[in-house]
């Protein structure tokens, strides 16, 4: 297949392209912006009509969109820009798998729910209740993409990390090595994911649809939820991440970080928009549709971790 991926200079989209190199498809990997040493197609998915020439002019059989506005704070302040990138640029892509009979993975995100209490693990077809701007643009970007009736397969995820870019196991990887001491929250409650692992879910997604790809619609398609197995705090988050870094500190006899990791509550930093209090995802679905095995959050934070300082 000639598959086309979006953002793929963020997270996602570099576990993408190192999951890309054991698929004997064709990938076009394409940005907005460029990165030195990494190849990368020009393509601005606001733009409809660009969209569309890439799909026609490269014969794409299906689109891994990676792009998204994410900065959940910065969103409530630029609600326009989060709905053009998180709901009108996937409807872009979808028109165009539309037009080719092609297949749409979209990731979504956790930030769906969060209004209503809830103390269980979310399933696919709760019902969404964004508390802020990022989640309820996310959720549009959802239903404009089954409103175009392509075939598509949406995957929200949570509080992902990777090698890659700025996020949260890197910034306390490098903050607990620094700061004598570090007060994290522990009344936000998911799961940690590994961008890596979840490029290989969808990888094991489009490898099942390719030898459907020509049929009208796509048995399998519909809202999937993906993260790590596992339940935590970012503060155990943290713990977790200042153990696995001494650990390698002390293999390679490096003094070990000493930061005192205190919990505290979310109202200790305050933020425009209120996060999901728990946002664990049942990932049920996912692992039965497509056979997928899913590792514990801790297993893949070491080996990130392990990966990052080699």
């Amino acid at each position: 297949m000639n598959i086309l991926v979006t953002g793929a200079n963020g997270q996602l989209g570099n576990e993408m392209r190192i999951v890309a190199r054991e698929s004997g498809d064709r990938y076009i990997f394409t940005d907005v912006c460029r990165v030195e040493g990494v190849e990368t197609t020009m393509l601005d998915i606001t733009d409809r009509d660009a969209v569309m020439a890439m799909v026609r002019e490269n014969g794409i059989d299906a689109i891994v969109n990676c792009a998204a506005y994410t900065n959940v704070d910065a969103a409530e302040t630029n609600e326009a820009l989060a709905e053009k990138l998180n709901a009108a640029a996937p409807e872009n892509l979808a028109t165009a798998m539309k037009e080719v009979n092609g297949l749409l993975v979209q990731i979504s995100t956790d930030y769906v729910f969060g209004k209503e209490p809830y103390n269980v693990p979310c399933r696919e077809e709760q019902k969404g209740t964004p508390t802020g701007v990022y989640g309820l643009t996310k959720l549009h970007g959802e239903q404009r993409i089954a409103a175009t009736g392509c075939k598509h397969v949406i995957i929200r995820t949570a509080w992902l990390y990777s090698e890659f870019g700025k996020n949260f196991c890197k910034t306390m990887l490098q903050l607990t090595a620094t700061k004598p001491r570090l007060n994290v929250v522990f009344d936000q409650v998911g799961t940690p994911t590994y961008a890596l692992d979840l490029a290989r879910a969808i990888a094991a997604v489009l490898a099942d649809y390719a030898p459907h790809a020509a049929e009208p619609e796509y048995a399998k398609g519909g809202v999937y939820h993906y993260s790590n197995e596992g339940v935590c705090s970012w503060y155990d988050f943290t713990k977790m991440i200042l153990f696995f870094g001494n650990e390698l500190r002390a293999k390679s006899g490096e003094p070990l970080a000493e930061c005192d990791v205190q919990p505290c509550h979310s109202d200790e930093f305050p933020s425009p928009v209120t996060r999901p209090a728990y946002s664990v995802l049942d990932k049920t679905k996912i692992k039965q549709t497509f056979s997928i095995s899913v590792p514990y959050w801790t297993e893949s934070l070491k080996q990130c971790i392990n990966n990052l300082k080699h």
